[in-house]
């Protein structure tokens, strides 16, 4: 799953590059660990690179979560510089599997050039090819960027429902 970061309206920064996103496995922990702490830090959670490393060794080790990698092709040696994390989840109503987009993170000196844009479809064609019927995601209700970028690309708000939450911990 590639795609030119030229050829998406948001494509900035790297222009002309190829995004390139490929499902991530343990191997990739290595990669995937920073920019994880990245993001936990970036909604307020204290940089603990070995909580995010043993967070993901067990999603990933026990199949629990879906993430994909996006990098900048033709850059040598270069990181990811995005991921985004799903997870499966089941509607009894609809006897169904879905996917919760639990997690998307572009690197700040990677944002609108078409990174995000890559994940979300890779997000959707893996959901497509696993026989979901819908993927959800949530976003902080002030975060009007993203959600004018899911709407571009396709996403709905979710009506007619109210979520709730419990705190066991």
């Amino acid at each position: 799953m590639s795609g030119t970061a030229a050829s998406h309206p948001a494509a900035r920064g790297f222009a002309r590059a190829a995004i390139a996103v490929r499902r991530a496995g343990l191997d990739d922990l290595g990669d995937l660990v920073p920019l994880f702490s990245d993001y936990r830090v970036f909604y307020g959670q204290p940089r603990d690179p070995e909580t995010a490393r043993q967070f993901l060794h067990a999603r990933l080790g026990r199949g629990e979560s879906t993430v994909f990698l996006a990098r900048v092709e033709g850059v040598q040696h270069a990181p990811p510089v995005g991921f985004v994390q799903l997870y499966p989840m089941f509607s009894s109503v609809r006897a169904a599997k879905l996917y919760i987009l639990n997690d998307l993170y572009v690197a700040e000196h990677a944002r609108r050039s078409g990174v995000a844009l890559a994940l979300l479809s890779a997000a959707a064609e893996f959901g497509q090819r696993e026989g979901a019927i819908r993927l959800e995601l949530e976003t902080a209700h002030d975060n009007h960027g993203a959600q004018a970028l899911y709407r571009r690309q396709g996403w709905r708000d979710y009506d007619g429902t109210k979520r709730f939450h419990l705190p066991l911990a």
